[in-house]
């Protein structure tokens, strides 16, 4: 079992930056895939961002290509989300994710889900 607790949320301006992060516990993280996912009010939870096990690999939603960056630091066990020129439509609730094995954008196939962080964006 992974324990994945999220933290970094918070209300910023538009053209704003947060960082988040995501510390997993539990059991080894060694072989996990990590992502970060998103939901607004009204709308499904949608794909932001994964990284692989080394960080050698990353990955990313077009609406963010750019502006966010996934990084990790196995040594801490932790995954963090650079978010930069933040927009109001980046307003969602933050879900980390992992998962055993490589990344992938299809949420049904992450195994385990932090309880999510509220980033508000103000115009």
């Amino acid at each position: 079992q992974v324990q994945l607790v999220e933290s970094g949320g918070g209300l910023v301006q538009a053209g704003g930056s947060l960082r988040l992060s995501c510390a997993a516990s539990g059991r080894t993280f060694w072989g996990y895939a990590m992502g970060w996912f998103r939901q607004a009010p009204g709308k499904e939870r949608e794909f932001v961002a994964a990284i692989n096990w080394s960080g050698g690999s990353t990955y990313y939603d077009d609406s963010v290509k750019g502006r966010f960056s996934i990084s990790r630091d196995n040594s801490k066990n932790t995954v963090y989300l650079q978010m930069n020129s933040l927009k109001p439509e980046d307003t969602a609730v933050y879900y980390c994710a992992a998962r055993n094995g490589g990344p992938s954008q299809a949420m049904g196939r992450w195994s385990y889900w932090g309880q999510g962080t509220q980033v508000t964006v103000s115009s």
